[in-house]
């Protein structure tokens, strides 16, 4: 029988998915089931973008160019001017999604064995697109005791050898909710132009900051033009998950010009997506304060009834729509599994993200969940009744 090759079988599980079959049979036996395991919004598209894939005059649906259109790329460079960072088109790829766009930087600034450093938790699938393209992802721990701020700079120094590329961050972060301050920002600029390193930065949450607090670009960043990669995607800025549109953004010529070389060889990103896309740039800033102000109230309502349960720990997310919570439990991928397998409240129960998965570092998370406040604030009160229920039977 042939073999599975070692990349493969290295291959992480996600934490998010792998217990969709548990609560494919919960389901299947009657039990309502609560996801608060993933970050698919339920805030409705801008209906611009759902009228530009209903409404058009498209005969042939062709090939769009690798790198996306010149009209979007435009668009996209004029959006991101408002929002302090200046880019023309030419400094734009649009990607099939965020995650394409995260595999196509790694595979042009890295070869096999070469060396990312992360702050963990962060976003599990880096973990996938490091292994697919035989990249080690070395961690520097945050911690919960501080929300998870970025580590001291000495924590980086120590862990960067001849074999490091990149610093990647994820601002505001996922799974944590931490929004980087411009203090932060400023000494990864120092240290990445120190070393001679990229500054990878996953802002596709950069609309998600709460309490006033404003988000702070890499790309805004003085003097590392050369230096500095922008992650982002139409996921979930306009509730597009199923669009699959995303961007690289740099103002390093030769590394866009060896992002495009990835890009060609997939072809291109889906053309209706991309129509969809540049029409919700047209959105109005009325739909964003209102998303905004909606998951504040979220936010606020389960930190507050979390905080009220014995036992459990949680961090103060300030963007994103994803809290890190502490349980008082030993494995809390067993325990999801058994709110899923073994428990329900009055025919009720939850789905959560076991956060082990968010660590590179054997042993990290082994006690957290990471929870996406996606839910409207009824359901959200009701799921930490249930997950209050749940600790108490499992405990006992």
């Amino acid at each position: 029988m042939p073999s599975i090759s070692n990349k493969g079988n290295s291959m992480p599980q996600s934490p998010i998915r792998k217990l969709v079959p548990f609560a494919e049979a919960a389901k299947k036996n009657g039990t309502k089931v609560y996801h608060l395991n993933i970050g698919q919004p339920d805030i409705k598209t801008p209906q611009i973008a759902l009228d530009a894939v209903k409404n058009n005059s498209i005969e042939v649906l062709s090939y769009a160019r690798s790198e996306g259109s010149d009209t979007y790329r435009t668009k996209l460079a004029n959006y991101y001017g408002m929002n302090d960072i200046n880019v023309t088109a030419n400094n734009i790829i649009a990607t099939t999604g965020g995650s394409e766009a995260l595999l196509f930087t790694i595979g042009s600034i890295t070869d096999p064995g070469d060396e990312i450093i992360i702050p963990e938790p962060f976003y599990a699938n880096y973990n996938g697109f490091s292994t697919a393209s035989g990249v080690k992802v070395v961690p520097v721990i945050s911690k919960i005791e501080n929300n998870f701020a970025l580590p001291a700079i000495e924590d980086f120094e120590k862990l960067i050898t001849s074999k490091t590329k990149a610093i990647l961050i994820c601002n505001p972060g996922n799974p944590t909710g931490y929004l980087y301050s411009k203090e932060e920002l400023e000494k990864l600029k120092q240290m990445v132009a120190k070393h001679d390193l990229f500054l990878i930065a996953d802002e596709v949450y950069r609309e998600f900051t709460y309490d006033g607090d404003k988000h702070n670009s890499v790309m805004s960043l003085d003097g590392l033009d050369q230096h500095t990669i922008m992650i982002d995607s139409v996921s979930k800025r306009y509730s597009m998950c199923g669009a699959r549109i995303g961007c690289i953004v740099s103002r390093n010529e030769e590394f866009i010009n060896t992002a495009l070389k990835f890009a060609q060889a997939r072809l291109s990103p889906p053309t209706y997506a991309l129509l969809a896309s540049e029409a919700a740039l047209d959105t109005p800033q009325s739909y964003f304060d209102e998303v905004i102000e909606e998951y504040q109230e979220r936010r606020n309502i389960l930190i507050s009834e979390l905080q009220k349960i014995e036992g459990v720990r949680v961090a103060n997310p300030k963007g994103a729509f994803y809290c890190i919570a502490e349980l008082p439990v030993k494995n809390s991928e067993d325990f999801a599994q058994w709110i899923l397998e073994e428990f329900h409240h009055n025919n009720e129960t939850l789905m959560v993200a076991p956060a082990g998965g968010f660590y590179s570092t054997e042993g990290e998370g082994l006690n957290q969940v990471r929870i996406a406040y996606v839910l409207n604030k009824e359901d959200l009160t009701r799921c930490v009744e249930i997950l209050k229920v749940a600790l108490e039977q499992y405990n006992n």
